[in-house]
Formats: structure tokens, sequence, C-alpha cells
């Protein structure tokens, strides 16, 4: 009798469980949010650390300087939909990151509101962008599909002069930071192989000094002709553009 009874109960659970959102990605903690870091990254009440994977948000405690142009209002949109609300953690593949924290889609699951995707209501909110590595990327492409519409639209941070895209000619060499650079690919630079982390090339933007560093996930972008219209998102450091993964690079042409 107590077998049965706990059978109904079990069967019952499962009948009320919702699928998960994302199958093919492993579930990992539940907890209550109980700190906004900045636009993607927050605190559990367990004291885990989580950085919202596939997006990057304006910085709001940069190393070498104030906050970011919008940090404040991207980190409050995060604020106003996940503060004091229990999430569930879903891992797309590497879990945590040289800092511990957790690298998770992040997904509200208490009754205090809608069942939000938190990653995918920044972009739409023009609250972050699109920044994928290739060890956690799953969902790249519906969220850059979001963040075009975003664009568009110049939700959030869109309408700030500050991100919009910029010709390679414009970038000085002393900037730093994460760009959305126009330009033409030109001629092949010798890669150094004695450096820590080689890319897979070099190449020159035309009529610009600007290199463009391809790392080996993306090394398809090596086999471009020269003069082939480009559109990268990535780090811009010593004069150096860094394409890191496949999706960051566009192909304005294809359209």
């Amino acid at each position: 009798m107590i077998r049965a009874l706990k059978m109904s109960v079990l069967l019952a659970v499962a009948a009320c469980t919702a699928p998960s959102p994302f199958p093919d990605m492993e579930p990992g903690e539940t907890g209550r949010v109980t700190r906004i870091i900045d636009g993607d990254a927050l605190v559990l009440e367990s004291g885990q650390s989580v950085r919202l994977v596939s997006i990057e948000a304006p910085a709001m405690y940069p190393r070498d300087g104030p906050p970011a142009p919008h940090a404040g209002e991207s980190a409050r949109r995060l604020e106003d939909m996940a503060l004091g609300r229990r999430v569930q953690l879903f891992y797309p593949g590497l879990t945590r990151d040289r800092y511990d924290r957790a690298l998770a889609h992040v997904v509200t699951i208490d009754g205090a509101g809608p069942t939000l995707w938190l990653n995918r209501e920044m972009i739409e909110a023009g609250a972050a962008w699109v920044r994928l590595y290739p060890s956690t990327a799953a969902k790249g492409r519906d969220l850059l599909a979001i963040e075009q519409i975003a664009r568009s639209e110049r939700q959030g941070l869109w309408a700030r002069s500050d991100y919009a895209i910029r010709n390679a000619t414009q970038i000085k060499p002393d900037a730093s930071g994460f760009f959305f650079v126009r330009g033409k690919v030109g001629a092949p630079v010798a890669v150094d192989e004695e450096t820590r982390f080689p890319p897979a090339c070099l190449r020159k933007f035309e009529d610009a000094a600007l290199l463009l560093s391809v790392r080996r996930p993306a090394a398809t972008a090596c086999g471009l002709a020269d003069g082939t219209a480009v559109i990268v998102r990535g780090r811009v450091r010593d004069g150096v553009l860094d394409l890191s993964h496949p999706f960051h690079l566009h192909l304005p042409e294809a359209d």
C-alpha cells in the first residue's frame, strides 16, 4: 500500500513537471537571486556568482575607469527581472570560469512573475550584446537574431553612438575595449609563432592600421579573399581586433 502511494506521488510530480527549456543542456543549481553585479552577472543566495553566458553588458566596474555607457541601465534591467526571484541554471558546456563563476543560461522558476530566460531578455531589451565562446556557444544563433531586431529598433544601448558600428579606419592605435568594426579584409600578416597563443592567421584591414587576429575556432575567416567586406565584433587591444568565434564575423554582402 505504501509502495503504491509513493509511486502515485512520483507519477503526479512527473506529470506536473514542465519540460526543460533547454533539453540539450545540463540542468544546474536553483536558488534565489540576492545581488546583481552588472547586466550580465548576478549572485545566488548560496553565494555562487553566475555569469550569464553568450551575452555581455556594459561593465559597471571596469578595471581602469568609470562605468561604461549604459552600464547602470543594463544592471537595473536585470535587477528588475531577477532580484529576489528563484532561478534555474542551465549549462551549455563549460560550467565554471577561472573566477569560479557559474557559466549558465538562467531562467526564472517561481510564481512571482512570468517565466523569463534572462539571457534572451537582456538581448531583446538592448541591455546587452551577444558575445560567444566556443565552450558555451549554444543558442548563439538564436540570440544573434534577437540582437539584430533590437539593433534595428534602436532598443536600449543601440540608441547610443557609443555602440555604433565603426569603420576600421576610425579605430585609434590606443583604443581598448569591445567594438563592432566594419572594413575590408586586406593582405595576410606574418604570425609570430613564439607568442604564447598564436592565432590561426593575422589579416590587415584595408586602409587602416588595425589588424584582425583570427583565433582557431574562427579559422575559416583566414580564407576570405582580399577586399571582402566584413563586420566583426571583438575585443580591441594594442591595435589588434580579436575574432574568437565564427559567429562574430558578418558578411554584409551576403544579406
